[in-house]
């Protein structure tokens, strides 16, 4: 008996009841680290084999995070073609697992037949598009060839711009990139690897400590090297591309928590100074001074914490094997909370 699936269907059909060998196959998962996986990952999810390394930060221990890009509209590529099988990886995974896998993100086969008529016979298959294209068929495999059978590949297979990765696992010459909408480029892995990059979540330093007076300054700032440069690698196996995501501290946006306050400078957005540092460290004696980087509280609170929300800027910009120049990607965001009490008095030694 021989199927063919879209995921949809796949969807409320349980993979892991399909039995599949267990000859381990390399690859890389969506988080970047090479491991060994087996056929039935292979088969039953379009895993990408991007490589993820960090070339500078995004190491050491304490909590961090991802950028949210500062474009609501801006988003990374929904989905894209890897190289997975040589021509003989194809023939012994159809063999071993009897014909049960996917041959794209949302489209599987199940059943030798199917796999043996279009990749060893030639038969004609439809793709998934609107357009109801066409895919050649192929003889023996492409044993003797040189190349890999390339397949869709989707960070998250539900979101729906994955559609368009829609051609059904296709054969490519070693020491090409494939002609096709949604071809991988260096642009593609610099803008995957945006959502690996990861900031720490560092508390900005306060004067006094968590606890304000009203109509008194409240002065922040953060120390130089708080924040270092995260330089992101993402590099594609098989294909020579490759790609350096750069993200770059900018500036520290402060919003107080309530209305009933006034932040320094106005806007809220305090520069990162020539050193890397940002605001400067309080002073004693410089209580009643409006700090380059701060906070008046106007009002006290009253049993319920003010929410301190500190974000920090980060400029992105990626450079790739194309060796085409530094480009920009849209400026990411990470913010970390502080609780601030503020207290009814109108004078304090410091």
């Amino acid at each position: 008996m021989t199927s063919r699936r879209t995921w949809a269907a796949l969807a409320a059909t349980s993979l892991a009841a399909i039995t599949f060998a267990s000859t381990p196959a390399r690859a890389v998962g969506g988080g970047g680290t090479v491991g060994e996986v087996d056929e039935r990952t292979l088969a039953s999810t379009a895993h990408s084999q991007i490589q993820i390394t960090y070339e500078t930060g995004g190491k050491g221990k304490g909590k961090k995070g991802n950028l949210a890009p500062i474009d609501p509209n801006w988003k990374p590529p929904a989905c894209w073609y890897e190289p997975l099988f040589t021509p003989e990886q194809l023939k012994a995974f159809v063999e071993k697992t009897d014909g049960a896998g996917m041959v794209g993100i949302h489209q599987g086969w199940y059943g030798r037949s199917l796999w043996e008529n279009h990749y060893a016979k030639g038969k004609q298959e439809p793709n998934l598009d609107e357009e109801n294209t066409t895919a050649e068929g192929y003889d023996n495999y492409n044993i003797g060839k040189k190349g890999y059978f390339w397949r869709s590949v989707a960070p998250d297979d539900s979101d729906p711009r994955s559609s368009a990765c829609d051609k059904v696992m296709f054969w490519q010459d070693a020491g090409d990139i494939p002609n096709v909408p949604n071809t991988p480029t260096p642009k593609t892995l610099a803008e995957y690897a945006y959502d690996k990059v990861e900031i720490p979540e560092t508390e900005i330093e306060l004067k006094p400590q968590n606890k304000s007076t009203v109509n008194l300054p409240t002065w922040v700032w953060l120390d130089k090297g708080t924040f270092k440069d995260v330089k992101v690698r993402a590099a594609l196996p098989k294909t020579g591309l490759w790609a350096e995501t750069t993200a770059k501290p900018k500036s520290l946006h402060l919003e107080p928590g309530t209305d009933d306050a006034e932040t320094f400078p106005a806007s809220g957005e305090c520069a990162i100074n020539d050193d890397g540092s940002i605001g400067t460290p309080y002073k004693k004696g410089s209580s009643k001074e409006e700090p380059p980087c701060g906070i008046k509280y106007l009002r006290a609170t009253d049993g319920e914490p003010f929410q301190l929300k500190a974000s920090v800027t980060w400029e992105i910009s990626w450079e790739g094997s194309d060796d085409d120049g530094v480009h920009p990607l849209p400026n990411g965001t990470f913010e970390t909370t502080q609780e601030m009490n503020v207290q009814e008095v109108q004078s304090i030694n410091r």
